[in-house]
């Protein structure tokens, strides 16, 4: 990026990058959930947990059999934690229609598919400097100022990057530094990507991102433009899926602050053109436990949870809709749902 301004600007193009092979990773390929192994689970959740969530995927489907939108904003952790592919399926499935996520979810989405690893073991590279350095990223950096050209969205832009060899390769040539003599963009294992399923299946997955957020921003090849441009049409899209949700249904997984703002204010954009998202159900799934006696209270710490009080209560409550609070690792409750919505499709 070019600065012609009054201030210091660091030099990104003496950044040192190294090959993602060569990285310390948690997740591999074989800790992946995939859909029988989530099948043949057993549920150990709390009653009142299996009823929200048994409740949740009944509103699902009842949606999808009206054409009514289900919307799945997911954090990063749904990936890390090998739960992608139960979401690929659900996308084939046609049992959500939108999937969004933050620049975070997208990254390890992308490694994955790439290698089939992520997670870098961050206090071991931070103190090296090497922290989010591998080259490999200057490929995602690519990929958006080739969909930002194209005036493309940026999940569309990784997910078509990942399905189109033509695509593909003008990836290749707009990578800076060119890759000269490293490895060429191959993805060894698109079939675990969110993204790729997406594109395969014509369902949008956005992608909502900030500046200096993710990994990729560390790079010589970073391009704020491209990045906010392209992210920028997801959330356009994002916008008019959201003017289907009356009747639909929302589902926020990990997202604790992301998720909830978007959702907003798409929801007063929708309802501002004449299409409320009245009596929508939404889903909140995380780990913390929720008081409901503090979402309306300032002086409470809950009233700051971005998700808690707007996922689980002020959305639903606003659109005359209903709330549903999912406490619990992901790890099980996601399974959880992916096992109800089957039950009831097949």
């Amino acid at each position: 990026m070019e600065y012609n301004g009054r201030y210091g600007f660091f030099d990104a193009s003496k950044i040192q990058t190294y090959p993602l092979v060569g990285r310390q990773n948690r997740v591999h390929y074989d800790d992946l959930v995939w859909p029988d192994a989530a099948l043949a689970g057993a549920d150990r959740l709390p009653p009142d947990t299996a009823a929200a969530i048994e409740a949740v995927a009944r509103a699902m489907v009842e949606a999808r059999a009206d054409s009514r939108a289900v919307i799945c904003f997911t954090g990063a952790h749904l990936i890390k934690n090998g739960l992608g592919p139960l979401l690929a399926d659900l996308i084939e499935r046609r049992l959500v229609t939108l999937v969004a996520g933050n620049g975070a979810t997208a990254i390890h989405d992308f490694e994955l598919a790439l290698i089939g690893e992520t997670s870098e073991t961050v206090p071991n590279a931070l103190p090296k400097g090497q922290f989010g350095m591998a080259f490999e990223f200057a490929w995602i950096a690519a990929a958006l100022r080739v969909g930002n050209a194209g005036r493309l969205g940026l999940g569309e832009s990784l997910g078509r990057a990942m399905r189109d060899p033509d695509f593909r390769a003008s990836v290749e040539s707009a990578c800076v530094p060119r890759p000269a003599a490293r490895a060429k963009l191959f993805f060894r294992h698109h079939e675990v990507s969110v993204l790729a399923r997406a594109y395969k299946c014509g369902l949008p997955m956005t992608i909502h991102v900030g500046i200096g957020t993710d990994v990729l921003d560390q790079h010589p090849g970073f391009d704020g433009e491209a990045k906010g441009g392209t992210s920028g049409r997801d959330f356009l899209i994002y916008v008019n899926e959201v003017g289907n949700l009356a009747g639909g249904v929302v589902l926020n997984i990990g997202s604790a602050v992301t998720g909830p703002e978007v959702l907003l204010k798409a929801l007063s954009m929708t309802a501002n053109v004449g299409r409320p998202a009245n009596g929508l159900t939404t889903a909140n799934f995380d780990l913390r436990p929720c008081q409901p006696d503090h979402l309306a209270d300032e002086k409470k710490f809950g009233y700051y949870f971005r998700d808690q009080k707007s996922v689980f209560s002020r959305v639903p409550e606003a659109f005359g809709g209903k709330g549903h609070y999912i406490q619990g690792n992901q790890i099980e409750t996601f399974p959880s749902l992916y096992r109800a919505l089957r039950k009831l499709v097949g």
